[in-house]
């Protein structure tokens, strides 16, 4: 009896130890064996990058393990697994990275998650797949990180009250115009000859001031200009006399004319003694085989005498400048300036309800800046579609209508359509560009982008690209001194907050995500109370981002705050 209990004894003393034996060689892992950059986790460029700093402990890895590793970030609703790394023991003959079983050993290994909204609120763990020679081990899973900065996030919303690219009409009021005539001399003669009277130059210039005199409603002359000149190649002594009785005699003819087309004004005049700019240009213009060296040669003599004596002697070498160039350099040269005065504002609008047709292009697409009424302007739109249906701008302002009002499948339509007329149009393409970013296509993005070089609006939009990319530096740099909240938004996450708060303080209107970003600002600056206040802003603009910000890690700080709670409705 004594020894069957001995031995009952002996078997669970030996149990027990088999027990705790095996127990002491389970292999575990925790969350302090590993680090993460950055932390907390944060979106870039639609993705949430990781680095993860490990180490196996000594005595963890057995000599005939195999441990797969793969990060896993869980949220409501899903996962997203990232990129595994296996490491073995030092009995395993393969190709991954070898672990002491005595000492232990450090590794890095990088993964990416595409970012979901519900990852704001998440867990990143490290799951293991185990085994030792033949076996499965199981290894229990490891969290290492929570939650996910999604501030860059931002930029879609960004992007969305920014606007699409505006097509302007080039309508003016007052347009300044010019019509140059040219009066030409003989060699060292400054009569007006009858033939020079009867050219076409000369006549256009009377005609000119005729259909002034004609059209007093629309037209208004300011001045007329002389401008009198002499060939090079005199002394200038004689070129001297020459320019001046060349503008005398062309000054009184231009205010007999004047006088009989009834017209009042100023007649501007000047001479020029030796034209060697006028004389530059036409040599560069010419096809003189060695014009090069004419122009080189002259170049070299600052003084006027050397310069005629050089003139003279080259005159005598080439023909072509005897008979081309200087007989050019002797004349007067009249500039009528006068202004085009277009309808007024209260003309083209009675215009365009007695008939729209009468009006250009651009007095339609001016007019529809003169109401506020978007059904008014929708209309104008349409009509001058419909009137000239060659010109892009109209389809494209339509679309610009239905981006504001969130209709982008109508807005896509027009602005096909816009390009349809004119392929390499800058401001459709740049608003092909925008859409095709909030579709995610960066790609197509940037191809339509590439065709809006002639827009004032492409930086803005460029800068936005660079920003849906993650290069935060180069949209900072594109954006420039655009005021926006795309450019602030870059600036804050290029984390220059001095400058983002500057942007927005400079913004005219200021949305729920201006004051949003203000309130971000704030926070990471140690503000939290100016944090509060611009977040109640925020979302007294826009309630639907209360949910957000209460999901939001920038206010990590301010969880347990009561008037955040409130705010945020929690």
């Amino acid at each position: 009896m004594q020894r069957k209990l001995y031995l009952s004894l002996v078997i669970s003393t030996a149990a027990v130890a088999m027990l705790t034996t095996s127990c002491s060689k389970k292999m575990t892992l925790g969350a302090d064996n590993f680090t993460i950059n950055p932390s907390p986790l944060e979106a870039v460029g639609g993705q949430v990058p990781v680095t993860i700093n490990g180490r196996f402990p000594e005595k963890f890895m057995k000599k005939k393990a195999v441990v797969t590793v793969t990060p896993e970030l869980r949220y409501k609703g899903g996962k997203a697994l990232g990129n595994p790394a296996t490491f073995q023991g030092e009995k395993v003959e393969a190709n991954n990275q070898t672990i002491s079983y005595r000492v232990g050993g450090n590794y890095t290994m990088k993964s990416s998650f595409k970012y979901v909204p519900e990852m704001q609120k998440s867990d990143l763990y490290l799951t293991f797949d185990t085994r030792v020679g033949k076996k499965s081990v199981k290894v229990p899973d490891v969290k290492i990180g929570e939650g996910v900065v999604a501030t860059s996030e931002l930029v879609d919303r960004a992007i969305r009250g920014g606007g699409a690219a505006f097509a302007p009409d080039a309508y003016q009021h007052v347009i300044q115009q010019k019509q140059e005539s040219n009066i030409k001399f003989l060699i060292q003669q400054a009569k007006i000859r009858t033939s020079e009277l009867k050219s076409v130059s000369v006549q256009e210039f009377i005609k000119t001031l005729k259909d002034i005199r004609t059209d007093r409603e629309r037209k208004e002359l300011e001045n007329v200009e002389i401008s009198a000149y002499a060939s090079p190649e005199g002394g200038l002594d004689l070129n001297t006399r020459l320019a001046k009785d060349r503008e005398k005699n062309t000054q009184t003819y231009v205010k007999q004319q004047m006088k009989q087309a009834g017209l009042n004004g100023m007649v501007d005049t000047r001479y020029t003694a030796e034209d060697w700019e006028g004389f530059q240009e036409l040599v560069k213009a010419s096809n003189i085989q060695d014009k090069e060296v004419i122009l080189r040669v002259l170049s070299m003599y600052q003084d006027p005498e050397e310069r005629e004596h050089q003139i003279r002697n080259l005159s005598a070498a080439f023909t072509e400048l005897t008979k081309e160039i200087l007989p050019e350099l002797r004349r007067a040269r009249i500039s009528v300036n006068y202004d085009l005065i277009g309808r007024s504002d209260d003309e083209i609008q009675d215009q365009y309800k007695k008939d729209a047709r009468q009006l250009s292009v651009e007095e339609l697409l001016y007019s529809a800046t003169l109401t506020e009424s978007k059904s008014e302007q929708e209309a104008i739109y349409n009509r001058t579609a419909e009137i000239y249906p060659n010109d892009y701008r109209a389809l494209n302002d339509l679309a610009t209508m239905a981006f504001d009002e969130g209709d982008y499948n109508k807005a896509r339509t027009l602005l096909q359509r816009s390009v349809g007329v004119k392929a390499d149009a800058a401001e459709p393409n740049i608003n092909l560009g925008i859409l095709s970013m909030l579709d995610g296509d960066l790609t197509m993005a940037q191809n339509y982008l590439s065709k809006g070089t002639e827009s004032p609006a492409l930086s803005q939009a460029l800068g936005s690209l660079y920003l849906k990319q993650g290069n935060y530096a180069q949209a900072v740099k594109t954006f420039g001194n655009t005021t926006s909240n795309s450019a602030a938004l870059a600036q804050l996450l290029n984390k220059d907050y001095m400058k983002a708060a500057e942007t927005l303080s400079r913004m005219d209107g200021k949305d729920a995500l201006t004051n949003y970003l203000k309130a971000v600002i704030a926070v990471r600056t140690g503000n939290n109370n100016t944090a509060l206040e611009r977040l109640r802003e925020a979302l007294a603009q826009d309630s639907s981002l209360a949910k957000y910000a209460a999901n939001d890690l920038e206010f990590k700080k301010l969880a347990n705050d009561a008037t955040f709670r409130i705010i945020t409705g929690q």
